[in-house]
């Protein structure tokens, strides 16, 4: 099943956020996301080229797209949640800035929500059982943080989600749209790289050793795999079952926390854990739900359709 693709996106994006922890104390953000969107172009330059030439095309007719407007909306929403997510693994416990960007779904429940009820329709009281009960236990889950003083890193998470959902929205509809997934990742990195290498100008640079580069290398090489495995499961999946196979990706951070940083997981945050996995996969089949009905019945205003159509998924 396609939708398979996403446990393997979800175990890829851990080790990429294994990779981003280790690189930080070293690198800066920006810097991280510049390799990270560089050796993605470079990664997906040659599969592009390769396929281009099985196909007797070439590499610019592969990458040449028309819906431009498109990628960039995805790029700037991805670039800038990517760097904001980065900047939280670096200063939180590698399982709490995961689940954090994982409660994409709920941003995404609550924006339909409030468009629906602009538009008159009554609002599901599951529906907002769940996002309730979720924004609890993301309250729960960042509570250890909000009392030291990874307050600012919890923050940025939490912001960084949001714009989760916004772009995975964005990839949803390209897929709907034809693009494929090969020149969906390259633009992507092609907009990190431009993006990170901007910041890193103004910040600077740092040398590198054969360790440090040795973890770009990995951050570009999982992330890139990452992205083209999560969007086949987005482009190609069932939507419902693919982002909830995206819960995955908490395991495999908690994990990896525990084995390489010795992080514990305290009662507290593994209660907010639990109800944010729980809230999340409630919230987004009550949003495919929703999206069905809206459909069949065909009086959804714009707003509400073309949130809903590309929004059940998101990790």
């Amino acid at each position: 099943m396609q939708s398979l693709w996403m446990v393997v996106a979800a175990l890829l994006f851990s080790l990429m956020g294994v990779a981003v922890k280790l690189a930080s104390t070293h690198y800066s953000t920006w810097e991280i996301v510049a390799y990270r969107g560089l050796i993605g172009v470079v990664v997906m330059t040659g599969l592009i080229g390769l396929r281009a030439r099985c196909d007797g095309t070439t590499l610019l007719d592969a990458v040449r797209t028309h819906r431009l407007g498109m990628h960039l909306r995805r790029g700037v929403s991805g670039t800038i949640s990517l760097t904001l997510w980065f900047f939280a693994i670096a200063g939180l416990p590698l399982a709490t800035a995961m689940t954090i960007n994982y409660s994409s779904p709920l941003f995404i429940g609550a924006w339909i929500a409030f468009v629906a009820g602009r538009a008159g329709e009554r609002i599901d009281g599951r529906m907002t059982l769940a996002l309730l009960s979720g924004f609890v236990g993301v309250v729960l889950l960042l509570q250890p943080s909000f009392a030291g003083e990874q307050w600012v890193f919890a923050a940025i998470g939490t912001a960084s989600a949001t714009l989760t959902a916004v772009a995975y929205l964005s990839v949803k509809a390209l897929g709907q749209a034809g693009e494929p997934n090969t020149r969906i990742v390259f633009w992507f990195s092609a907009m990190n790289a431009v993006a990170g290498l901007a910041g890193a100008a103004v910040f600077g640079f740092h040398g590198h050793d054969f360790r440090s580069a040795s973890l770009l290398l990995a951050v570009g090489v999982t992330a890139t795999l990452a992205q083209l495995a999560m969007t086949r499961a987005y482009a190609s999946g069932g939507t419902l079952l693919t982002a909830n196979l995206g819960y995955t990706g908490i395991v495999f951070s908690t994990a990896w926390g525990v084995l390489v940083f010795g992080d514990g997981i305290d009662v507290t945050s593994s209660l907010g854990m639990a109800i944010v996995v729980g809230s999340g996969v409630v919230a987004t089949w009550m949003t495919a739900r929703g999206a069905r009905r809206a459909a069949d019945v065909a009086v959804s205003p714009m707003p509400l359709k073309g949130w809903s159509d590309a929004s059940a998924g998101p990790r």
